[in-house]
């Protein structure tokens, strides 16, 4: 859905985290990430937002494009990458893999979702980029 209105970075994240606090109560933990992913779309489409899902994310080094195969779960406004999750428990690899997306695509802002948590709150983390706060 194309919308009018330019969300700021913070605005997509408050968004984002209402909607997986929608997803996870509805539909718990013991899904597959695709499943999530799918959810995901679909919901944040429904609130305005728009969402590209397996968006890649190019290595370039010393002005060569390297063909890596990265690829964000969903870029949602071309401005906040969602990586999502569906583990026990959240890993910190996962929030340096998300930091390196946000350098590589030159984002400020992206959060883990892990639906596999217990309580969806503690299965958020939010990683920044040189995100001045609004």
């Amino acid at each position: 859905m194309n919308t009018s209105k330019t969300f700021t970075e913070n605005e997509i994240a408050t968004i984002v985290v209402d909607a997986a606090l929608k997803i996870h109560k509805q539909l718990g933990s013991g899904l597959m990430e695709s499943a999530y992913q799918k959810v995901m779309m679909i919901e944040l489409a429904k609130r305005g937002l728009s969402v590209e899902s397996e968006v890649p994310i190019p290595v370039i080094f010393e002005g060569n494009q390297i063909d890596s195969g990265f690829r964000a779960d969903i870029v949602v406004e071309n401005k906040v990458i969602l990586e999502l999750k569906a583990i026990q428990r959240n890993n910190y690899v996962h929030k340096q893999q998300l930091l390196s997306y946000l350098k590589l695509s030159n984002l400020k802002l992206g959060l883990v979702i892990n639906f596999g948590s217990q309580l969806i709150k503690d299965g958020i983390n939010r990683v920044v980029n040189g995100l001045e706060e609004d």
